[in-house]
C-alpha cells in the first residue's frame, strides 16, 4: 500500500492520472481508479500494489495511518504499566 498527499485537487488527479499511464505502459495491464471526479482522495487498484492519493485534509481526517500505529501504542502503553 502506498499513501500519498498532492497539494491540490489539480495535482492528486495529474499525479493519478501520470501513474495510471506508467502501470499500462509498463504492461500492467489497466487499474482500477476511484475517486477521479472530485479528486480529494483517489484509489488506484494496481493488483498487488494499491495506492491512496489524498488531498492533506483528506488524508488528516481518514488518517489512515492509524491502522498500523494503534497496535503500536496499545504495545507501548502495556509495556509501562
Amino acid at each position: 500500500m502506498v499513501v500519498a498527499t498532492g497539494a491540490s485537487t489539480r495535482q492528486v488527479g495529474a499525479m493519478a492520472d501520470h501513474l495510471v499511464q506508467q502501470i499500462k505502459g509498463g504492461g500492467f495491464g489497466r487499474p482500477g481508479v476511484e475517486g477521479m471526479g472530485q479528486c480529494d482522495w483517489v484509489l488506484i487498484d494496481a493488483g498487488d500494489v494499491i495506492v491512496h492519493l489524498f488531498r492533506p485534509e483528506v488524508r488528516e481526517f481518514y488518517n489512515l495511518e492509524k491502522m498500523w500505529t494503534a497496535d503500536l501504542e496499545k504495545e507501548a502503553e502495556q509495556a509501562t504499566v
